[in-house]
């Protein structure tokens, strides 16, 4: 008798992952998923499935959205600080995502190194999200995505700002971009740059798809918002750099996101943050909580976007 095989393990470790119509599948899903929730209909999708989610960086968004996530789908999530587990006693990750694995159907990690996500998703047999590296933060620009979409419809042919810090979140704009067709144009300081190898994967992407997408990164925040249909930005200091937060301030001291510079965007552009935001740093109060802010939105999506992802892993 012949065992049927299972289908290969999928990870979503960076937008990579993703091609772009898979990418316009979760968001279908994500809508109906939000539509349900809104509506109090049980989706009971993952009943019975387990989540491991491991902390080595404390999160508000990450941990609620996915542990709400999985609760709603009929799940169940299980919050694991490397301070309570064995890998804060030393145990090789390699060690620690094959016990996982015979345990939970699938493993979301939030940490520092993006290396160990990949050492994770290496030896685990389950599937392994990336819930923040310091180098991509997938699901975040997901639900960003998904967030203009809901307001403007496709990002395709539209121009993104993004003013700041070359991090995590920005890399995976960058990986946004070369995936969806749409024109990212990026300010910041001479030091504070896009990873060159995140570019360079991207440009050839762009080029190999022939699209709509490019990349284009500048050193003046008012010329990269000068007609964009979204503003973006982050935190000028990430977790794990607070030695260096006097320093960031003064480089990016003429990169906060006020009236002024939303001024020089298309009049009904939206402006997002991933949050927590820093007002009066990276942007002033009154664009955050102003009428082109969507900020609040992009939060929840994250549930909605997540779901969708965890249902295409587990289920």
């Amino acid at each position: 008798m012949n065992t049927p095989s299972l289908p290969a393990k999928r990870d979503l470790l960076s937008l990579m992952d993703l091609q772009p119509e898979e990418i316009h599948a979760l968001f279908a899903r994500a809508a109906q998923l939000k539509a349900a929730q809104k509506a109090r209909e049980v989706v009971h999708t993952l009943k019975g499935r387990t989540l491991a989610m491991i902390f080595e960086k404390p999160s508000t968004r990450t941990r609620v959205s996915f542990e709400t996530g999985m609760y709603q789908l009929g799940g169940h999530a299980l919050f694991l600080s490397s301070k309570d587990i064995q890998l804060g006693r030393g145990e090789p990750l390699s060690d620690s995502a094959q016990v996982l694995s015979r345990f939970v159907d699938g493993i979301m990690v939030r940490t520092f190194a993006h290396a160990n996500l990949v050492t994770m998703a290496q030896y685990a047999t389950v599937p392994v999200i990336n819930g923040l590296s310091d180098d991509f933060h997938p699901c975040q620009i997901l639900a960003d995505v998904f967030t203009y979409q809901e307001h403007r419809g496709s990002i395709a042919g539209r121009k993104v700002a993004w003013v700041g810090d070359g991090n995590n979140v920005a890399h995976s704009w960058i990986l946004a971009a070369a995936r969806l067709d749409f024109h990212l144009v990026m300010a910041t300081p001479a030091d504070y740059g896009p990873n060159p190898q995140v570019v360079e994967w991207a440009q050839k992407e762009m080029a190999a798809r022939a699209g709509q997408g490019s990349l284009t990164v500048l050193r003046h925040p008012r010329e990269a918002v000068a007609g964009a249909d979204l503003v973006t930005t982050d935190a000028w200091t990430s977790m794990g750099q607070e030695k260096e937060c006097k320093r960031r301030a003064r480089a990016f001291a003429h990169y906060c996101v006020d009236t002024a510079l939303m001024r020089e965007a298309q009049q009904d552009a939206l402006f997002m943050h991933c949050l927590p935001a820093h007002r009066g740093e990276e942007v002033t109060s009154e664009v955050l909580d102003g009428p082109q802010s969507v900020v609040w939105d992009e939060a929840e999506n994250r549930l909605h976007v997540q779901k969708a992802i965890l249902e295409w892993l587990m289920g």
